[in-house]
């Protein structure tokens, strides 16, 4: 097991959730934390949470626009001269049947989520390879087994383990390892920021969110699977059974996962 003290590490999406949860982990840890969102000013106030001031970095970072990551990336390594980890956080959900659906919030999804991941991975990719480091993807359950009324968050997800398992085959002999790391539900503010039909927030969860995992847990698992170098993490035992049952029993669970979201206050079904 490694050790994550003064790695330095990019994490997006810094500014709540699971990333802000993970860059007080990872900075709790003695790693150099780069705090990378849109939210800027929320992020210097967040800041003093995450390490001291020599050892976190906060950039303003859109994902969806290229020349953002790769200033990202070259702000980092102009502050700390490498990059050793980078975690692919920053994402959106929505949450509306696709028969309803504006296709522009298709296109914010794989803007955020897939695209996001794939701009600021190439731009590290090069320092990651030279320190023989860590790519990081956090999808979700659904990566692995769609959920209904999340048609663009299922396919952005499946999307970004597409592009990670064959980044971890091509560099199989070179030192890279490529996580992909899939919470389940885990209490944030994704829900609420989810997308409608028209691309508005729903400002509401249809979750009981106290009953969730924690970020803070779930940010805990991230850690202990970077120092392991782990390739694949599902998280919580709901989702590892998810998977096991897309695999054997597909029906099966298309009809369970119908009820589910059948039952969710407000379901696009009713």
């Amino acid at each position: 097991m490694i050790s994550l003290k003064d790695k330095v590490i990019i994490v997006t999406g810094a500014s709540s959730g699971i990333g802000l949860a993970s860059a007080r982990q990872f900075g709790s840890e003695g790693a150099k934390v780069v705090m990378a969102a849109r939210s800027y000013d929320r992020m210097l106030e967040l800041a003093p949470s995450v390490a001291p001031p020599e050892r976190v970095l906060c950039v303003r970072c859109d994902v969806t626009v290229e020349d953002d990551c790769k200033s990202l990336v070259e702000a980092t390594v102009a502050r700390f001269g490498r990059i050793d980890i980078l975690v692919n956080n920053a994402g959106v959900s929505m949450r509306a049947m696709f028969k309803d659906l504006d296709l522009k919030v298709l296109h914010t999804l794989m803007d955020v989520n897939f695209w996001g991941t794939v701009q600021c991975t190439k731009y590290a990719l090069p320092y990651l390879l030279e320190a023989r480091g860590t790519v990081v993807g956090v999808i979700s359950i659904a990566g692995y087994a769609a959920l209904p009324a999340r048609s663009g968050y299922s396919a952005s997800k499946f999307a970004i383990r597409g592009f990670l398992d064959s980044l971890r085959i091509e560099h199989l002999q070179d030192g890279l390892n490529v996580l992909v790391f899939a919470p389940g539900y885990t209490a944030s503010n994704v829900r609420k920021a989810a997308l409608t039909a028209d691309g508005t927030p729903q400002g509401d969860t249809p979750l009981k969110e106290s009953g969730l995992m924690s970020a803070e847990l779930c940010a805990k698992r991230l850690s202990r699977a970077l120092r392991r170098r782990r390739t694949k993490r599902i998280l919580t035992l709901l989702g590892r059974a998810t998977v096991r049952a897309h695999n054997l029993f597909p029906r099966l669970l298309d009809r369970w996962t119908y009820r589910y979201i059948a039952r969710e206050t407000g379901s696009p079904f009713k």
